[in-house]
């Protein structure tokens, strides 16, 4: 297992969407610009949150994205531009390590990383 935090370091996003199409859009459009490797989308969530000073309960799809370190910011933005969230949430979180074979598929798919052209 590897735990060296550099630039190839493999972290998932953590987003969500109100719908499964809407993560399946931004999911698809960033496998296309080898942004991220694998997208999980599950649906189901209940999320309660405070929003404009009340409570909100909505349902939302959980969006577990998986990349290299150096390309969460460049694939937040490009999911950011099809998100139709006013404050979409999108949180980077590192990993500790892993199975090194799945780890180094990531990084392998993500390679030929470019900006989403959709």
């Amino acid at each position: 297992m590897s735990t060296t935090a550099t630039d190839d370091a493999i972290v998932f996003i953590y987003a969500t969407t109100p719908h499964e199409a809407t993560a399946h859009t931004l999911a698809e459009a960033l496998l296309e610009a080898h942004l991220i490797a694998c997208a999980n989308v599950l649906p189901g969530m209940s999320s309660l949150y405070r929003w404009g000073g009340k409570i909100a309960r909505d349902r939302e799809v959980v969006l577990i994205l998986k990349t290299r370190a150096d390309l969460a910011d460049i694939a937040i933005a490009a999911a950011r531009k099809l998100h139709p969230f006013e404050t979409p949430a999108f949180v980077v979180l590192p990993t500790a390590g892993g199975s090194q074979p799945f780890l180094d598929w990531i990084r392998a798919e993500t390679l030929h990383a470019m900006p989403a052209s959709r």
